[in-house]
């Protein structure tokens, strides 16, 4: 990133992400050895905390052996056997239910209309 640019502006290159919710410690880094090398050569200064970085995962880290196992243990697919699947509960009878639904609306409607005139014999 230019210097002369806030710090969300544009960046020149791209090289490496870093991933802080990554399970493996040593996977969280990845970066292009070459263009760190190649920027490093021309002049350009990295950050202090994008120096560590590199100190750990360049060219000549201390972290590189590390850092290959711990990738290759991400990339292999644990074994996964999938759940026995329960049998479906048997829904119940439909007929039942609406007949069972409708008698209890029908009281409600009543229990409305005897408060109705109710509600205007006190306001008269």
């Amino acid at each position: 990133m230019d210097q002369r640019n806030p710090r969300d502006g544009r960046v020149i290159e791209e090289l490496g992400t870093y991933d802080p919710m990554c399970p493996e410690t040593d996977a969280r880094a990845t970066l292009k050895a070459d263009r760190v090398d190649y920027w490093i050569g021309v002049g350009a200064q990295p950050s202090d905390k994008v120096a560590v970085l590199i100190k750990k995962y360049g060219t000549d880290g201390s972290h590189l052996e590390a850092q290959k196992a711990a990738v290759e243990r991400l990339g292999r697919r644990k074994d996964y056997t999938p759940p026995p699947e329960a049998p479906a509960p048997k829904p119940a009878p439909a007929a039942e239910a609406p007949a069972e639904e409708a008698p209890a609306e029908e009281p409600a409607a009543e229990a409305s209309t005897d408060d109705a005139p109710a509600a205007e014999a006190t306001t008269e």
